[in-house]
């Protein structure tokens, strides 16, 4: 029966935004931040960029008009652990020209912008698309239902997302700011984990 998978498509879509570079990325742009509402937020954003990938790619394959080379959906991780080593550094970046001007960093003219996280949600959404497809395209037969999965999923995803940005940025609250020593710390195991999760995606997909 189809009805199975669309009650647990939610779930699935819940589950699946807490893959390792899904959180590396997001903790990198949840460093930015100085408080949980704009952290969610991001996590929202991140979510509606992932949904609108899965959910375009999905008409284009469930609808029959144009077929599936999953070959090609290797490239594109292989652009996401691209992505993940950018945003390392472009963190580490920052970090060091705000360092001395810490509020600097937080109360900018883009405070409230959440551009970034809207575009890693998409090409993360665009690679890891294939995968989900195939699965959709094997258990359910109708392209209702399967348009159906991809929509119950993408919005359990938006609140995964919600859910992990709100955890992540509770060391960087008001109160422990003032622990500049520590938010650094912080700052920079996110920045190494992000730079290195990503090269081992890009040597997964392109040289291996």
């Amino acid at each position: 029966m189809e009805i199975l998978p669309l009650m647990l498509a939610s779930l699935v879509g819940f589950t699946h935004a807490f893959e390792a570079d899904h959180l590396v990325a997001l903790s990198s742009i949840v460093t930015r931040r100085n408080n949980t509402f704009l952290a969610v937020k991001d996590g929202i954003f991140w979510g509606l960029g992932h949904t609108s990938t899965i959910l375009l790619v999905g008409c284009i394959f469930i609808l029959g008009t144009c077929s599936m080379n999953f070959a090609s959906f290797k490239y594109l991780e292989g652009c996401v652990g691209i992505m993940l080593i950018f945003l390392g550094f472009r963190r580490l970046y920052e970090i060091t020209k705000t360092e001395l001007k810490p509020t600097q960093e937080h109360h900018s003219a883009h405070a409230h912008e959440h551009k970034l996280a809207y575009r890693v949600g998409l090409l993360h959404g665009l690679a890891g698309s294939g995968t989900l497809i195939l699965s959709v395209l094997t258990t359910l037969k109708s392209p209702f239902s399967g348009m159906a999965y991809l929509l119950i999923f993408g919005i359990g995803s938006i609140a995964g997302m919600m859910v992990a940005a709100g955890i992540f940025s509770i060391p960087f609250s008001e109160k422990l700011l003032k622990k500049k020593s520590l938010r650094l710390a912080l700052v920079l195991l996110s920045s190494l984990l992000c730079i290195a999760l990503g090269c081992k995606i890009v040597y997964q997909n392109f040289i291996h």
